[in-house]
Parts: structure tokens; C-alpha cells; sequence
């Protein structure tokens, strides 16, 4: 019998159209043999739309007018299903669009990879893909990621962050802290990925400038002393906390003298004198386009080092499904830094798997996998309690104020 797999993609988010690109290459991955694919589309404004035309990806360069022929819905727990609702129903219209037995998220960024949409398939009780809403959580805020791998003992480059008010009220001061880490340093968004709202500067000017761009995207903005010369080693990772592998590394090619990997080298181009493991190719391709070499030409033991490290990320961070971490190397002193995590990564990262004999249609079952074992031990677990409290609440007095939560 085959399942209902939901895969989840767009949503309010500037990695918007990355995620489009990222959610058709996992449907056309799933096995059509296995799984019924639903393809739900989140919309910039949030709302959900279910067609057989989101299947084709030339209908996406119409967007509004692809989603006048979609149906918006949304989803509700009936019984022991989760089923898709139209928003509007017709007298003669069907009541429901079917069931969701799995949802495959491939939601890239803010409102989506940062725990939103794992909390709310979280109260739908459906299985789904990828970290949990908390893994999800740490991996989106860089700040909080930092804390936890530098309290866990992985390698880190020296940062600070401040919140984006604080340039108005305090900007000598953070500027102080600018000078102790010593230009260039790299400013980052906290919460974005994709390279979006990421500058190198190499003054004061250049910093507040940077900085003042930075802060359109998120409150909290990063400032990390930036590794030159630098190598950008990637390594994927798959499984859960307590059963992960890594994958094959990949080294990440500018293709010119940019400082920085940017939006359109990762997602509108990519080298051709790279290697890819991946398939596909232009426009369509997302991260698999981009200018790389898989695997990288490094040492077996720097290679090992940093599987190690990628591994030991994902653990500590509680993570699960498919991720990518990403690592800054001294090409000098071949020192190893773990820059971020991104746990929806761009393509899934199916190009590193398919170097270790995975295909990209056997990293998906693997993905099902996981998310109906995660379930399966999630409904063995106590959530609640039968209680009787209510029968004894009054208002008022003193037996009221005992159930107070404190």
C-alpha cells in the first residue's frame, strides 16, 4: 500500500524560491511506486495550495497565476487522519482532498526550517521528515547554534553578535568589539541562510554599511572574524542523534576572486571544471549547480577530522533526516572551524549521498524512515495526564489560587 507523502515548500521566507527548487527536486525523487506524492505549496502569505500542476516546475514562473488554479486548503485532524480541507467547498466539491501519512518538509529558511512548520505538523500529530521543531530552532539561529557547539567543544571562529537597535544607541561599543576581533570580519543575519544578508567588511564604514543592510533580515545580526585564507569544506549527515553517518566533503568553489559564496553562485551557476555528484543541472538544479568538488581533495586524516566533526554537530544539536554542516578552513595552518548547520539543506544535499552509492530516491525512503520510526517512539511517550483538576477549581478562594502554575 502505498503512502500519502505531503512535501512542503515555499512559505514567507527570502529563500522563497530556493525552496521551490529544493521541494521539486524531492518530489520528482520520491518513488512513485511507494508513495502517493501530494505536493503543498506555502505561499508567501502562508496559505496552502494543493494542484497536480505545482508537479511541473515550468508553471512557477507565473507564480499568482499558478496559484489561481490551485486549490488553497488546510489541513485537520478527523479521527486518526490528518486530511487536506479545501477552503472553499461546493455543494457538489469534494469535503476532502485525502489523507497525509507523511509530510517531507523542504522549507528553507524563516517561518519553515526555524521550527514553524515542525510545530504545527507537531500539533496535526503527522509524521514528518527532518530535526524535530527543537533541532530545527537551534539550527536556524546561529546564535543559539554557537552557544551550544562552543559549550560542546567544537571549533568555532571568535564572534560576538548585538541586537540591531543597539548600532543606534551603542555603536562605539560595538564597534570596539568590531576592532578586537580585527577586519575583515563577515557580518551575518542570524536567522537567514542562502547567503542572504551576508557582507564581508573591511572598515568602519564598510562594517555600518554591512550592518545596516544585515538588520532588514533579522534583529539579531552576527559579526565573526573572518578565516583567510580560507577553504569552505561541506560535509552532509544523515540519521538521528543516537544513529548518524556522514558523508562524503565537498570543497566549495567561488569561481572568480569574491570573498564570499554568494546567492547566485549557489543557486544561478555553477564552474564548469568542477565535479558534481549531482545530475542535474541549471536553473533547476538549486545547490547541486553550484561550483564544487566532490569530493574534496584533502588529506584522509583532515578528511576524517572534520566527518568527526560534522557528526558530533548534528549530535549535539539533536538533529535528524539529512543535514549539511558547513566548515571554514586556514588554508595555511589547515585549522578547522564549524561555520553552521543548515538542517533543510539546499537539494537535500543529494549530491554528496549519491558519491557514497545512495541515490537520491533511496535518501528519501531513508527520510520516511526516520520520520515514522520518530512517531512510532513519540506515541509510546507521556504527554499528558488524566486528571480531575477542574472538578475541584473555583474561582477565586483559596483552593483556586492552589492550582496556579508556578
Amino acid at each position: 500500500m502505498k503512502l500519502n507523502a505531503a512535501v512542503f515548500f515555499g512559505g514567507e521566507s527570502v529563500e522563497h524560491e530556493v525552496s521551490i527548487i529544493s521541494g521539486h527536486q524531492a518530489i520528482n525523487a520520491l518513488d512513485p511506486e511507494k508513495y502517493n506524492v501530494i505536493p503543498v505549496y506555502v505561499a508567501k502569505d502562508r496559505k496552502l495550495y494543493v494542484s497536480d500542476l505545482l508537479k511541473d516546475m515550468k508553471n512557477y514562473k507565473d507564480l499568482k497565476g499558478l496559484v489561481s488554479k490551485c486549490t488553497q486548503v488546510m489541513l485537520a485532524p478527523v479521527g486518526n487522519s490528518v486530511e487536506i480541507i479545501p477552503v472553499k467547498s461546493s455543494l457538489f466539491g469534494k469535503k476532502s482532498l485525502g489523507t497525509i501519512d507523511v509530510a517531507i518538509p523542504v522549507m528553507h529558511g524563516t517561518n519553515g526550517e526555524d521550527g514553524t512548520i515542525q510545530g504545527f505538523l507537531e500539533m496535526m500529530k503527522v509524521p514528518y521528515a527532518g530535526c524535530d521543531l527543537y533541532g530545527a530552532a537551534v539550527g536556524q539561529d546561529k546564535v543559539l547554534q554557537k552557544n551550544i557547539l562552543n559549550d560542546n567543544g567544537l571549533p568555532i571562529t571568535s564572534w560576538f553578535y548585538v541586537y540591531g537597535n543597539e548600532i543606534d544607541e551603542h555603536q562605539d561599543e560595538v564597534l570596539k568589539k568590531v576592532h578586537k576581533l580585527i577586519y575583515p570580519v563577515i557580518l551575518k543575519p542570524a536567522r537567514t541562510g542562502s547567503s542572504v544578508g551576508i557582507a564581508i567588511a573591511h572598515n568602519d564604514e564598510e562594517y555600518l554599511e554591512c550592518f545596516e543592510d544585515a538588520r532588514q533580515y533579522d534583529e539579531k545580526i552576527i559579526t565573526e572574524k573572518v578565516v583567510k585564507p580560507m577553504r569552505e569544506i561541506n560535509c552532509s549527515v544523515l540519521g538521528t542523534p543516537e544513529d548518524a553517518r556522514a558523508s562524503v566533503l565537498e570543497e566549495v568553489n567561488h569561481g572568480r576572486d569574491d570573498e564570499l559564496l554568494s546567492f547566485q553562485d549557489k543557486y544561478q551557476g555553477g564552474s564548469k571544471g568542477a565535479k558534481s555528484g549531482a545530475s542535474a543541472s541549471g536553473k533547476d538544479a538549486g545547490m547541486a549547480s553550484a561550483a564544487r568538488i566532490v569530493p574534496a581533495p584533502l588529506p584522509e586524516e583532515i578528511t576524517r577530522e572534520i566527518q568527526k566533526y560534522a557528526v558530533e554537530t548534528f549530535r549535539v544539536l539533536g538533529c535528524s533526516g539529512v543535514c549539511r554542516v558547513d566548515f571554514l578552513m586556514d588554508a595555511e595552518t589547515k585549522k578547522v572551524y564549524v561555520n553552521e548547520i543548515n538542517t533543510i539543506p539546499g537539494s537535500l544535499a543529494y549530491y554528496l549521498w549519491t558519491e557514497e552509492g545512495v541515490s537520491f530516491p533511496r535518501l528519501m525512503d531513508k527520510l520516511v524512515e526516520i520520520a515514522l520510526d520518530r512517531e512510532r517512539k513519540r506515541s509510546r511517550m507521556t504527554f499528558s495526564y488524566d486528571t480531575n483538576l477542574l472538578s475541584t477549581y473555583s474561582e477565586g478562594g483559596a483552593k483556586g489560587a492552589k492550582g496556579a502554575k508556578r
